[in-house]
């Protein structure tokens, strides 16, 4: 069974804004189902589409399915079936071995960023640039279904 590693941390937005930086990608994203135990999602880039089945995270792991479908399908199910979206620009961060994916939100989502870190296990050690603030992998509402249901905007300070 295909499996994701990953890690997730909030990041310092005064040193990101410093930070120079490639020129991200934005993304369409809505789920076909969100459940604790397990999430479909669609996500458009600017010339793809992908479909994703997340299954539930015990720590940092949990199995991944993804898929490249036609980009014309991806608009389809984003526009027909999806019951919930969300739109972000990712960046692209090479440092040292890995490669730090860094999600500006947009929408109702505003003003969160979050990077994540995908590991080959999860006691692999990797860099921590100095742009990057708490780890909140184990906070379920970082993750990407559940910011489509309660959006970073209605979080209380």
């Amino acid at each position: 069974m295909p499996i994701e590693i990953e890690r997730k941390f909030l990041v310092n937005i005064p040193k990101w804004k410093e930070l120079s930086k490639p020129i991200g990608e934005v993304f369409r994203q809505g789920y076909l189902l969100t459940d604790p135990n397990k999430t479909i999602r669609v996500r458009q880039t600017s010339t793809q589409g992908f479909l994703t089945i997340k299954g539930l995270s015990v720590g940092a792991t949990r199995a991944e399915f993804e898929y490249e479908i036609p980009f014309e399908e991806a608009k389809e199910l984003l526009d027909h079936f999806s019951v919930a979206e969300l739109s972000k620009k990712r960046y692209k961060i090479p440092v040292d071995q890995h490669v730090w994916e860094v999600d500006e939100f947009s929408g109702a989502n505003s003003g969160l960023i979050v990077a994540e870190i995908e590991l080959s296990r999860e006691q692999e050690y990797f860099t921590i640039p100095d742009w990057i603030d708490v780890e909140v992998t184990a906070d379920e509402k970082y993750y990407n279904s559940n910011l489509v249901i309660l959006p970073y905007k209605y979080w209380k300070s």
